[in-house]
């Protein structure tokens, strides 16, 4: 498949998943559609409304901002209050959908957005945190932190801190990537520990370093593009911490491209690709390809890291865009999800990982296959 192909095909297939969604049934949500639960506020309905403003940010077609005024709208009441969204569950997952609300915010005028900026920030003002300061990853898992949660919560809350609230906000924001390098940070291959617990109590945590045991993709992605999200929000606040947030994301695409595949992909668990159990995985691949082509285009990181964006972009469009038996596009490989604690005992292994389903058009995928999209037309 060429590029105009991939590209074509990309395009009907938003069309499609946007023809056949809305707030409460959002065709690419699998999680929800499994759970047989009625949805709610997401960070995966997030993901995928941040990838279709980021197609009305380059293209100007109305049709993506008008699907995700009508998709959050239908969550955001006139009085700022959120439909299902209940700030004491403590969830930075929560926290992912509301980035979107400062873009719909100035594209829209509502004040609806604006008020309900000011309802998920208050999440932020009593989120339990380490003792060293980082927010806990949920309430139900105490003294945690993920890297999930720094894509889920940083990009929000330095937007915030930069348009309405202090720099020492914005501190905040940068003191808390300092701690995830201090402790999650493995000294030997530079790739970052999916969890961290402060405590050491739980089950998967290592007792000396607190860490979980293993480097899964997608929170590595999901760290990689905190890193590129975090900067582009900052504006021109505090350079020099930006400055050595783009050493991390320097740091850790040369870690990360030692492992990348021949067909551009990596796999699920990333420094393991011997492992007959192990796969390649789409959406952490695309959270990497966004956040190197976004680092390069932004000069956060150098140019000559774009090839690597760009081939893994590719890898993903070769082995796993594709057509249903109806011609109907589809897009497989992603992981549907992988934690750690919890009822179902996620301990970290790699026996847990490998047990997870790998499913198709799930928007952890979709999404940030999209982001990379955009980031690699955008020049």
């Amino acid at each position: 498949m060429d590029r105009t192909e991939t590209i074509s095909m990309l395009n009907e297939y938003v069309d499609m998943l946007m023809d056949k969604s809305d707030a409460e049934h959002p065709m690419w949500n699998i999680e929800k559609i499994l759970s047989g639960k009625p949805n709610k506020w997401n960070y995966i309905d997030g993901c995928m409304i941040t990838s279709l403003l980021n197609l009305y940010d380059i293209s100007g077609d109305k049709k993506y901002l008008d699907f995700a005024d009508r998709f959050l709208g239908w969550f955001v009441e006139e009085d700022g209050s959120i439909k299902t969204y209940d700030v004491a569950e403590y969830n930075l997952d929560n926290i992912n959908s509301a980035t979107c609300l400062f873009k719909l915010y100035d594209l829209t005028g509502k004040e609806k957005y604006r008020k309900a900026i000011d309802t998920v920030r208050a999440q932020l003002e009593t989120m339990p945190r380490t003792k060293e300061g980082n927010f806990w990853h949920k309430k139900i898992y105490p003294y945690q932190v993920w890297l999930d949660g720094l894509y889920m919560a940083q990009p929000f809350y330095i937007e915030y801190e930069r348009r309405y609230g202090s720099i020492e906000g914005c501190e905040d924001s940068f003191k808390q990537f300092h701690n995830v390098e201090k402790h999650m940070k493995d000294p030997k291959t530079g790739l970052y520990y999916h969890g961290y617990d402060e405590s050491r109590q739980m089950y998967w945590a290592d007792k000396d370093t607190g860490c979980s045991p293993n480097f899964w993709l997608r929170a590595l992605g999901w760290f990689a593009a905190s890193l590129v999200d975090v900067c582009e929000a900052a504006g021109d606040v505090l350079q020099e911490e930006q400055e050595y947030l783009h050493g991390l994301l320097k740091d850790l695409v040369e870690a990360l491209t030692k492992y990348q595949d021949e067909s551009g992909l990596f796999y699920d668990i990333v420094n393991l690709p011997d492992d007959e159990r192990n796969y390649l995985e789409t959406s952490g691949t695309a959270l990497i390809s966004y956040a190197i082509l976004k680092g390069t285009r932004l000069g956060y990181i150098d140019a000559r890291y774009r090839e690597y964006g760009v081939k893994a972009f590719d890898g993903i469009a070769a082995k796993y865009l594709g057509r249903n038996e109806d011609g109907t596009p589809k897009l497989g490989g992603i992981c549907l999800v992988s934690g750690l604690g919890g009822a179902n005992h996620r301990d970290g292994s790699l026996d847990y990982y490998f047990s997870e389903p790998v499913v198709e058009n799930e928007a952890k995928g979709v999404g940030p296959f999209i982001y990379a999209y955009t980031e690699l037309i955008r020049e």
